[in-house]
């Protein structure tokens, strides 16, 4: 796991409101009337917290009708610790070697492949470089925010003109997916991760 997922995770964690809410939900899914009542706070509150707190990976969000219920995802917390533990006490030397050598090759395709008005010269045909431009351009994206596919196709136009290929790409990537026509961003760490090709 990257240096930087574990920091952000932990970033992301140094709010004691949001550990309350992982901790009441190491209990079962909640909903966020539920989890405001609990907690005190008012639902926007939760709402914004709950909504870092899954960016970050840490929970997962199903909708009901009018309500929004979250669930930890147990397996990326764990994940996430171990290789904190890892790090710190024994492999910190070869992470950090290994950070710095995806964060060379990122520069390097991101350059390559987009001219300096930002505009993606061309999809690359290799793999690892592919996922690299993709994984950029999905960033650009807000996450959990819904757009339409002609909105989607504007966001794609402004990198390249073949939106329907890198549209697809997104979605078979696990970068979006798509219900009813509506796109939204996955969490991140559902995207196909591109330091993982070799």
């Amino acid at each position: 796991m990257q240096l930087d997922k574990i920091v952000n995770v932990h970033k992301v964690l140094g709010d004691p409101n949001r550990m309350r809410i992982l901790m009441m939900l190491s209990g079962g899914e909640m909903n966020g009337q539920m989890l405001a009542q609990r907690l005190h706070l008012s639902q926007p509150t939760v709402t914004f917290h709950a909504s870092k707190l899954r960016e970050a990976g840490l929970v997962r969000e199903r909708r009901d009708k009018n309500h929004v219920y979250f669930s930890l995802q147990p397996e990326y917390i764990k994940e996430v610790f171990d290789a904190s533990l890892s790090f710190i006490f024994n492999k910190g030397g070869e992470s950090s070697m290994s950070v710095a050598t995806n964060e060379t090759f990122k520069a390097s395709v991101l350059k390559n492949f987009f001219g300096k008005d930002g505009r993606l010269r061309s999809i690359p045909a290799q793999y690892k470089k592919k996922l690299v431009v993709l994984e950029f351009m999905v960033e650009q994206l807000s996450p959990g925010q819904p757009y339409s596919e002609k909105e989607i196709n504007e966001f794609i136009k402004q990198f390249h003109e073949d939106y329907a290929t890198i549209r697809r790409e997104f979605i078979m990537h696990e970068y979006m997916y798509r219900e009813n026509g509506i796109y939204v961003r996955n969490p991140r760490e559902m995207w196909t991760k591109w330091e993982e090709v070799h």
